[in-house]
């Protein structure tokens, strides 16, 4: 493969996960280290991408307006979902009153969970039937379907958030950066995240490490603004931050 070709199916691939390390690429291209370590270099250098230890991530700059459907993120990494999930759900405590926002990592949490005196609101049409299923007391709140992520968005969904008081939150996310801190591409989605955001205790944004250095176009809450569990960091420089657990 010439170097353009290969450094074009680099990119190609950073677009579609948001991050790659070094060692998937030397075995995706069957490339010696070196070979690929320039490629990141060059491409680096354009402003492509950025290096970072052990690999590359999309520029922080960049704006992700795309969304999938909630059928095609299920299937991306799937693995580190479920430990996010599984930790995620052992925080729940008896009596506490919990917002679970929309998102399959978020819904990842609901086969773990197992305190039953808790209560939750949710903002998802899936959530609220599996949380029903497994005999948990759940209030699913009024307004607009969004069908690609089967959300409750909008100005009613806005309303019915704002009487409750939660414990705990637990929130899904499409980018995490330190500048533009927990963004998704809808307002309408926006809208509803922040405001259970500002009615909660404690929050929780449940993100793998795809999402960091992601941006989308709006902001619901600021990087600050809840611990963020999840699966690894992308590099050494997020070792500075104390409100980033790496789940077991």
């Amino acid at each position: 493969m010439l170097t353009e070709q290969r450094q074009e199916e680099i990119l190609r691939l950073l677009n579609q996960k948001g991050s790659v390390t070094l060692q998937e690429l030397k075995e995706y291209f069957h490339a010696s280290e070196s070979t690929i370590r320039r490629d990141l270099n060059a491409l680096d250098k354009r402003g492509a991408l950025t290096k970072v230890f052990g690999g590359a991530v999309r520029p922080e700059g960049r704006v992700m307006l795309r969304e999938e459907q909630v059928s095609q993120r299920q299937e991306l990494y799937r693995e580190e979902k479920n430990r996010i999930g599984r930790y995620a759900a052992s925080l729940v405590g008896p009596e506490d009153f919990v917002y679970l926002d929309a998102g399959t990592t978020t819904g990842a949490m609901i086969p773990y969970l197992t305190e039953h005196s808790a209560a939750f609101v949710t903002n998802a049409v899936s959530h609220a039937l599996h949380l029903a299923e497994n005999g948990f007391r759940v209030i699913l709140i009024g307004g607009e379907v969004k069908a690609a992520t089967e959300a409750i968005v909008g100005n009613e969904a806005y309303v019915n958030l704002k009487k409750f008081n939660f414990t705990k939150g637990f929130w899904g996310t499409n980018g995490v950066s330190p500048s533009a801190g927990f963004s998704t591409p809808d307002i309408n989605e926006a809208m509803v995240k922040e405001c259970a955001l500002l009615h909660t205790q404690q929050a929780y944004i449940l993100c793998d490490s795809s999402k960091f250095y992601h941006t989308s176009p709006v902001t619901f809450g600021e990087f600050e603004d809840g611990i963020i569990l999840t699966d690894r960091l992308p590099d050494e420089s997020f070792q500075k931050y104390e409100n980033i657990v790496v789940v077991p």
